[in-house]
C-alpha cells in the first residue's frame, strides 16, 4: 500500500523537560495509528507536530499527500449556526460544498433539524457531530484526530467509526490520539498503536 505519512525518530522537549523521543511512525493507505499515553505525555504534541504545527527537536517527518489536522477542542463559533459552522470549516480545509450536500451530511450524523441553530445552543456531543458531518466530505487522504470521539454517546462513536472506516477503504490513513478503544479492524488493512510514556515511547 502506498505510504502517506512517515516520521522518523521524532523527540520533542516541554519547557527543558523531555516530552517524549524516539518516536516513528509509518502509516501506509489503509492503515489506522492509535495514539495512546497519560495525560500530558504529548498526543496532543505529536499530532501538532505530524500537522506541521509543532517544531520538533530531532527527527523528520514526511507527508505524501493532504492532511487534515482536527484538534480536540470543538472550533465552532457559538453565534453562526450549525450549518454555517459546517460551511466554514469547510471551506477552511479549501472545499466550497453546496448546501444540499452539507444537508445530508448532517442529517447522516442526526443534525438536520437542528442545522439553523446557532452552535451555542447544542450540547458538547452535538457540537463533536458536527466534526463528524465535516469528516463525511474532505477529501484529505491522511487524517490526525485529536480524542475526536470525547462526548460523544455509543451511536456517535459507531458513526464516528464508520466515518473512519469509509475513509480507510477510499485509500486513506487516520492517527488518532484517544483514550477509548475503537473498532477499526474491520475496516482498517492494520492497525498500530503507539504508546506514550514519559520520554520515550514503548
Amino acid at each position: 500500500m502506498p505510504l502517506l505519512l512517515e516520521a522518523v525518530d521524532l523527540s520533542l522537549l516541554r519547557g527543558n523537560a523531555l516530552l517524549f523521543s524516539g518516536v516513528s511512525l509509518r502509516a501506509n493507505a489503509g492503515e489506522a495509528w492509535l495514539v495512546r499515553g497519560a495525560n500530558g505525555c504529548g498526543k496532543t504534541s505529536l499530532l501538532r507536530l505530524l500537522a506541521g504545527l509543532t517544531q520538533a527537536e530531532s527527527g523528520t517527518v514526511s507527508a505524501h499527500a493532504a492532511l487534515l489536522y482536527v484538534g480536540h477542542a470543538n472550533a465552532l463559533k457559538d453565534d453562526l449556526t450549525v450549518d454555517e459552522n459546517l460551511d466554514f470549516s469547510l471551506r477552511a480545509d479549501g472545499l466550497a460544498v453546496d448546501a444540499l450536500t452539507r444537508a445530508q451530511a448532517l442529517r447522516h450524523v442526526g443534525l438536520h433539524t437542528k442545522r439553523n441553530l446557532p452552535a451555542k445552543r447544542l450540547s458538547q456531543g452535538q457540537k463533536r457531530r458536527v466534526g463528524l458531518a465535516r469528516l463525511q466530505l474532505v477529501s484529505q487522504k491522511i487524517w490526525l484526530l485529536d480524542e475526536p470521539t470525547n462526548a460523544l454517546d455509543d451511536e456517535g462513536v459507531a458513526l464516528f467509526e464508520a466515518a473512519i472506516g469509509g475513509h480507510l477503504q477510499a485509500g486513506g490513513t487516520a492517527i488518532i490520539a484517544t483514550h477509548l478503544p475503537l473498532d477499526l479492524a474491520q475496516f482498517a488493512t492494520s492497525v498500530q498503536t503507539l504508546k506514550l510514556s514519559s520520554g520515550t515511547p514503548s
